[in-house]
Formats: C-alpha cells, sequence, structure tokens
C-alpha cells in the first residue's frame, strides 16, 4: 500500500495492487461539497495520467457513501467544477472506475455511482433519488442513466417518488452488480483489476429496454395524483418517460429543469421544512443537558391511543407495562396490541424474531404498583382533568422519584396535572397524534416546572421512537390544536358569510391538503368535538362570533361517516353534497342576518392561511412556540399541511 494522497481537504487516496481508492471523507454525509468535487475532479485526472494506475475505486469514509447535494450551496453562484462535470469525466476515464458503496448513496451519490461501471455495496447500503421530496428533480444524470440500466417503468417508480431502495432490492434491479461476502474495498479492487482492458461499460451509452407506454401512462397518472399540484414529480415522470433521447440532449433537459426547480418557491419551502426539522431539535436552555436513563416504558390507558405508543415503544426497544382500569380492560389492551404486532409481522414490516422479541417485552396489569419499574409512565386515558389528576396521584405513590410522568392530553393544562403531584419538575407533555405508531409528530410540552433533564429525555426518547418531536409552551391545544381552533372557526367563519362545506374543501384540497376539513370532520366524527363545545359553553365569552351550525348537525344526529350523514351525506359510502346541509346553514345565516356572499377558491385559501398565520405569530409572541420553523412543522406533520406549500409561516412569509 502505498502513502495517502491528498487531493483536498475531504479527498484522499492510496494506491493498492494498482488501483486508486478514492475516500470521501466530508462529515456527517459525505454531501458533494465544492471540495468534494473538486477533489474528485483532481484524483480523476491524476488517475487518467499515472502509468501505474489501472482503476479507481471511490468509496466512503463512515456509514455513507454519498448522502446527496450540499444544499447550503444552492442559490449561491456555481463554483466548478459541478457534479455532472466530475461524472461526466468518470464516465469517460479510459479505466475502470468501480463505486463501493459502504452505506448509503442517495441523490448525486447514486448517480455518480450510475456513471461507474461497476457498483458494488455492503449489505446494509441504501440507494435513491429523493430529490422530488425536496422540490427537485436529480440534476447530474438520474433521470436519463438509471432508466437505462433498469428501465423506464423501475426507475419512474423509484424517481418520481423519492423512495430508498435497500441493498437487496437494488441488485435484484440491476442498479448493484455485487453484495461481496467479503470485504468491500477489497471485492472492489478484485472487480478493478478484472476489468482492466474489458470494453468499458458506459451506463450512458446504454439504451432503455421499451416500455409499454399503456402501463407507463398507468404509473405516471399514480404519481401524479400523488403529487398534488408539485412540480418536481411531474417534471420527474417527463424526463425519464422521454429518456430514450441522446444522452446530451436528456442531460441538457434534465439540468435545465433542476435549475429552474431549484430557484422555485417549492423548492425553498421544501428546503425550509428541511432545515426546519433540524433546527427544532435545538432547545434554550438544554445545552450539556444528559437525559436521564430509560428502560421500563409504562402506559396508562390501552385504548387506541394507548396501544399505539406501546407498538412504537415496543418496535424501539423498549419494556412495556400497560395499565388499564381492570384485568378484563388490560387484557383487551394486551390484544389490541398484540393484534397490531401480528398485523406488522403479516406485511413485512416485522419478522418473527422481531414479533417474538417485542411481544415478550409486553406486559400488562390492572394494579398501579405494578408500574414500580418504569423509568417513564405516560398517561393516554380519557382527557378530563379529574380523571388525570387522580391518576397522577396514585402514580406518585407507586413509582421511583425520579421517574419521569408525561400526560398525553391535546387541550387541558399539564402544570394543573403537575401541581397535583408530588414532584411537578418530573412532569412533561408527551402529545403524541393519532395514530401514535404512524403518526411522526409529537409535541413535547415544557410545563412550569419541569426539569430540563426531564425535558432532555423527553426529546431523547422521541427520537428513539422515531417521532419528529417539537416542543411547545402550556397553552390550550399547544401549537398544533390551538393554531387547528383557527383554521376551524374561520372555516365555519366562512360558512356564515357564504361558502359551503364542500367548496372550501375543494379550495384547501386544490391548495394541497390531502382531504378538505369537513370531510375529515365526517371521517373522524362530529361528536367529540361537540361534547367539547358544551363543556365549554358556560366560559365561553358572549362577546366573540361563535357559530352554531355545527351544533345543529349534530343535534339532528349528523355525526359524520359513521352514522351516515354529517357534513356531507354518504349513500352507499360515498361522499355527496347534502341539500340539507345547506339548508341548516341559510338557516343559521339568516338568523344573524348575514346576506352571502361567493368566494373563490383563492379567497378561501387565503382566508384560512391568515387565520393560522396570525394565530403562529401570537404563539411566537407569548413564547409557546420558539420559532416560526417549528410551527411548520407540527402542521406539516401533525395537519396535513402541503410540505411543499412549507407550512403557514412561510407560506405567508
Amino acid at each position: 500500500m502505498s502513502d495517502v494522497t491528498t487531493f483536498s481537504a475531504t479527498i484522499s487516496a492510496t494506491t493498492r495492487n494498482g488501483i486508486l481508492v478514492v475516500t470521501i471523507d466530508n462529515a456527517p454525509v459525505n454531501a458533494t461539497s465544492a471540495d468534494v468535487r473538486s477533489g474528485l475532479d483532481k484524483a480523476l485526472v491524476h488517475a487518467e495520467a499515472a502509468i501505474g494506475i489501472k482503476g479507481v475505486v471511490i468509496t466512503g469514509a463512515g456509514k455513507t457513501f454519498i448522502g446527496g447535494a450540499d444544499i447550503t450551496e444552492f442559490g449561491k453562484p456555481a463554483i466548478e467544477p459541478t457534479l455532472p462535470d466530475v461524472i461526466e469525466k468518470i464516465e469517460a476515464l479510459s479505466k475502470p472506475v468501480i463505486a463501493a458503496l459502504n452505506g448509503a448513496a442517495l441523490g448525486g451519490g447514486l448517480e455518480l455511482a450510475l456513471a461507474c461501471q461497476y457498483r458494488i455495496a455492503s449489505p446494509s447500503a441504501q440507494v435513491g433519488l429523493p430529490e422530488v421530496k425536496l422540490g427537485i428533480v436529480p440534476g447530474a444524470g438520474g433521470t436519463q442513466r438509471l432508466p437505462r440500466l433498469i428501465g423506464v417503468p423501475a426507475a419512474l417508480d423509484l424517481i418520481a417518488s423519492g423512495r430508498i431502495a435497500k441493498a437487496a432490492e437494488a441488485l435484484s434491479l440491476g442498479i448493484l452488480d455485487e453484495l461481496p461476502e467479503t470485504d468491500l474495498v477489497d471485492a472492489a479492487i478484485e472487480a478493478a483489476r478484472r476489468l482492466t482492458g474489458a470494453s468499458p461499460r458506459k451506463t450512458g451509452e446504454l439504451t432503455a429496454a421499451p416500455a409499454d407506454p399503456t402501463e407507463i401512462d398507468k404509473a405516471s397518472g399514480k404519481i401524479l395524483a400523488k403529487a398534488r399540484g408539485q412540480k418536481a414529480p411531474a417534471e420527474a415522470v417527463r424526463l425519464v418517460a422521454s429518456s430514450h433521447r441522446p444522452l446530451a440532449e436528456g442531460l441538457a433537459d434534465e439540468r435545465a429543469t433542476f435549475l429552474t426547480l431549484r430557484d422555485s418557491r417549492e423548492a425553498a419551502a421544501l428546503r425550509h421544512i428541511f432545515f426546519a426539522e433540524r433546527e427544532a431539535s435545538k432547545v434554550a436552555g438544554l445545552e450539556g443537558i444528559d437525559a436521564r436513563p430509560v428502560v421500563t416504558i409504562g402506559i396508562c390507558g390501552l385504548g387506541l391511543m394507548g396501544s399505539g405508543i406501546a407498538i412504537a415503544a415496543l418496535a424501539a426497544g423498549y419494556t412495556v407495562i400497560g395499565l388499564d382500569q381492570t384485568q378484563e380492560a388490560a387484557e383487551k389492551g394486551h390484544e389490541r396490541i398484540v393484534g397490531l404486532l401480528e398485523r406488522n409481522l403479516a406485511s413485512g414490516r416485522l419478522d418473527r424474531s422481531g414479533f417474538d422479541a417485542q411481544k415478550s417485552r409486553l406486559f400488562v396489569t390492572a394494579t398501579d404498583a405494578n408500574l414500580a419499574p418504569c423509568d417513564l409512565v405516560i398517561e393516554a386515558v380519557f382527557d378530563d382533568l379529574d380523571v388525570k389528576i387522580d391518576l397522577f396521584r396514585r402514580l406518585d405513590k407507586v413509582v421511583r422519584p425520579d421517574a419521569i410522568l408525561a400526560t398525553n392530553t391535546s387541550y387541558l393544562n399539564p402544570d394543573e396535572i403537575a401541581a397535583a403531584t408530588a414532584h411537578p419538575e418530573r412532569v412533561l407533555g408527551l402529545h403524541f397524534f393519532s395514530p401514535a405508531h404512524v403518526m411522526r409528530l409529537l409535541e413535547v410540552v415544557r410545563c412550569e416546572k419541569t426539569a430540563p433533564d426531564v425535558l432532555a429525555t423527553g426529546l431523547t426518547v422521541a427520537k428513539k421512537l422515531k417521532k419528529l418531536p417539537v416542543v411547545t409552551g402550556v397553552t390550550e391545544g399547544f401549537i398544533g390544536n390551538r393554531i387547528f381552533s383557527a383554521y376551524r372557526r374561520e372555516a365555519e367563519f366562512l360558512l356564515e358569510d357564504g361558502a359551503l362545506p364542500h367548496e372550501i374543501d375543494v379550495a384547501l384540497e386544490n391548495y394541497g391538503f390531502p382531504m378538505g376539513l369537513f370531510a375529515v370532520y365526517d371521517m373522524a366524527g362530529l361528536e367529540i368535538a361537540w361534547a367539547r363545545r358544551k363543556r365549554q359553553a358556560a366560559t365561553r365569552d358572549p362577546s366573540q362570533r361563535y357559530v352554531e351550525i355545527a351544533d345543529r348537525l349534530c343535534e339532528a344526529g349528523r355525526l359524520g361517516q359513521k352514522s351516515g350523514r354529517g357534513w356531507y351525506a354518504y349513500p352507499d359510502g360515498k361522499r355527496t353534497v347534502d341539500p340539507e346541509v345547506t339548508a341548516i346553514i341559510e338557516t343559521e345565516r339568516a338568523k344573524k342576518h348575514i346576506t352571502p356572499r361567493s368566494f373563490s377558491k383563492d379567497e378561501i385559501s387565503q382566508r384560512m392561511l391568515q387565520a393560522m398565520a396570525t394565530e403562529g405569530e401570537a404563539l411566537l409572541a407569548e413564547g409557546i412556540a420558539a420559532r416560526p420553523g417549528d410551527i411548520d412543522l407540527v402542521m406539516v406533520n401533525g395537519y396535513g399541511f402541503p410540505a411543499h406549500k412549507g407550512g403557514p409561516m412561510f407560506a405567508k412569509s
């Protein structure tokens, strides 16, 4: 082995058996920064010129091959060489270039690998072109080389969805050539030596197999339907479907499309969400604070929410002790949780050994004292203050003083719950979203007396549960439900002012929401919100505008899909506009002497958006939310706000 040659701060190489082994070391994910591109370019020039070098292996340091582009460079003047320049040099090299994928090859990482003559990977590697998730398309040949290698249908599936393929799938598709059982770099060197002198295998010179136009149209239709107006998936479909063109023409079109999308509002919104996720983990006052150890989690209440939390905790490796009011209720909870595990087993999300391991860590009880071993107890009982206070007082008597108590309340004041305990400093809120084992968002509520290490523990547990934690202060509804309440109120004001439920829903769906607000109400059921409104009636400010239309629907037995009618009618299960609802709305308008007017889709969406942004500004002013990006993360991940619009705070900026 020769000495190390340094080509840039992030690119170094050694020569082994006549093969130049180039290592990318640009922590944390080996992004293709300007320094990486420059170093690779110099290494390739060196390899071409050096008589003693017979081939090149490119690999990554750490656990990632190349995690994609350095998106901090977006919007800045281009620095040469560009990634397409480097990739062109790889494909034009007269000596074989082998990509040794030591980990994830995403975006530009996969594009670089596609230009290599041979691709070899560790079994843990993953590949993908997820650019559409940032509002762009691959910009260095991905839409042109991948379909040439694996065919248009398979390339469409990967590129237009942005999904990631594991190594075994990538091998079966033909993206990878080998998954060696020996040392990855040794196997790559052997492949380079084997290919020395052979005719170069250039992906760009391949011709994609002809695809059935009907099949392509069908696949494209599904992709575009899911895109809900986003530009990047549509452009990805167009580029992949036209990859039969000469390579140079396709690459030029792809690059121009990439640059246009990169500078678009849609891409800026998605980058905002991307960076907001990273900022959300930076919580004031937690610098240098260690989390408490958590091995065993108690869950009080084993209904749908509690069972979902249990599934997430078991999947994260925790031991779970579930508590319910009676042994019969506890056993039903056990059956519910095991049923969810069995569903994961049947779907392939869990193998038999994983199923057995998770089931073995699940225990249920109807006895408070059996929660004594717990390091963290999460309550998921009925959202009633007296019920929760009683539970927390009981927990005080059976769990260790250093064990953490968390409330999953949606609207109640966790400070009042904490104040009823012997150790309010160990209480915080963990507001899960239903279904808790599916929904990624988790609002972590910092109560008035929550200790810093308790908050740090909540964040650590959330991340281990594979949740996106967003810290919020105490207010009714926290961040998400408080903004959702403003959103709902504005929709009801629009009803009184002249819009109809289906008009509001169409406007929201056109904006990018997966489902309109009133359709969501019907799916969830109207009775829970009705019960809450009735509880609040005695304390409601009579000077504030209150819309009674939803109350009239509930009084008429219109409780949503479960009753066959709500804001819509559901003959044969199909949602249809109901004249009876229109009549109720018109009657309520007349009572208030409101003269209705018509609204355009844009007027509706802008009024709804403004209501959310105004409430968000109030949350920031009150210190409930730390930054606008936190609000946007909550609304995107918990309430269906379209990510490509960036959230209400970004959208109104």
